[in-house]
């Protein structure tokens, strides 16, 4: 039995007691020890979880929010033994590190103590007032990692979660270039054979309205080719796969409206999963610039830094960019996320912006 629920039988069964006891008061004492039972409910989470992420941002949000039922049972049974159990300690540890100093502090005014000595006892306590704070934040930051302990969610349901993602985006990308390769292989090649037909039907049709009806179809099907082909090429970039991420990088930068100028050294391949995430980072990054920095110019550098790939997009734009600002930075930093990569940005009012991503790449393609 969990002690959450030991805990909330226990309260019962206090509650019980005193009203069946007759005590004078007994009814509100109850009242009291089940106003008791709620507040270890519905406000002692939060305060806990709000106290423990002063030094741990990343534990679980919403304090009732939870995955499973025991989760909710350790975060019930943390509060009753907060409030049955520990406060006291606090108390203790507030007492003695605020208690030593104060009583040194009013030497002076006992009777008992030779003013000469209470003055330097007095002047010791002024000294030990900041240090007061050490054994609090100690004893808190004690609190914190118990809390963490028990509130936080288990490091094997978290390695699960990364690694059901990561299996999800390598089906995903599998799926992709697949599409990629259906789309290539069957309908741009029926639209190529289309456009040569209509070509050479306008070269032998007389000259008159059919010729003229047969040169626009043969625009349409070369314009719809057109579409095709950049649908494909947004859908997994051939070029990745054929020349690496440094020549698919220049593509893309080729295509750009705004200017871009790449610099982007690398003398090895990664695994597809990493090639795949910079390249679409990196091509969302310039559409955004093109979207809404007004800028002039941009500029991709990238290299391998040690056990990392790093990537940075400078542009000369308005600046202003942030990350929660709804400018797409948020989808990219969630496409990093999926590889254990970071986006961080610079971006002061009046430019310039840089965006700054970084991949781990222990593995290489050759690795997997």
């Amino acid at each position: 039995m969990s002690s959450a629920v030991l805990g909330a039988v226990a309260l019962t069964v206090v509650a019980a007691s005193v009203v069946e006891s007759g005590l004078p008061g007994g009814v509100a004492i109850a009242l009291a020890v089940v106003f008791a039972l709620l507040f270890c409910w519905l406000v002692a989470p939060h305060f806990e979880l709000f106290r423990t992420r002063l030094v741990d941002l990343d534990l679980a949000g919403d304090a009732r929010k939870m995955r499973h039922g025991s989760v909710t049972a350790r975060e019930l049974g943390y509060a009753l033994g907060s409030l049955l159990a520990l406060w006291w300690m606090d108390l203790g540890v507030v007492a003695v590190a605020l208690g030593v100093p104060a009583a040194l502090v009013t030497a002076p005014l006992q009777p008992t103590v030779v003013p000469a000595i209470g003055y330097t006892l007095a002047a010791a306590g002024v000294l030990l007032i900041p240090v007061a704070a050490y054994p609090i934040t100690a004893w808190a930051g004690a609190r914190a990692v118990v809390a963490r302990a028990i509130l936080a969610p288990p490091k094997v349901t978290l390695g699960e979660v990364v690694q059901s993602r990561a299996r999800l985006v390598d089906a995903f990308e599998a799926e992709r270039r697949r599409i990629e390769r259906d789309l290539h292989d069957g309908a741009q090649q029926r639209l190529v054979a289309l456009s040569m037909k209509l070509g050479l039907a306008s070269l032998d049709a007389p000259a008159g309205p059919l010729r003229a009806d047969l040169d626009e179809a043969h625009e349409l099907a070369k314009l719809a080719l057109t579409e095709l082909r950049e649908l494909i090429r947004g859908i997994y970039p051939q070029v990745l796969t054929d020349r690496g991420l440094p020549a698919a990088i220049r593509d893309v930068a080729g295509r750009s409206t705004v200017p871009v100028d790449v610099d982007f050294v690398l003398d090895e391949r990664f695994s597809t999963t990493i090639e795949v995430a910079a390249y679409y980072v990196v091509s969302e990054a310039l559409t955004n610039i093109a979207k809404h920095s007004g800028a002039g110019k941009a500029m991709v550098r990238g290299s391998r830094s040690g056990d990392l790939l790093v990537i940075e997009i400078v542009d000369d734009g308005v600046g202003g960019a942030d990350i929660n600002g709804g400018s797409g930075l948020q989808g990219l930093a969630d496409r990093l996320a999926v590889v254990d990569g970071t986006l961080s940005i610079s971006s002061p009012a009046g430019g310039p912006t840089l965006l700054r991503v970084e991949i781990p790449c222990l593995q290489t393609a050759s690795s997997g």
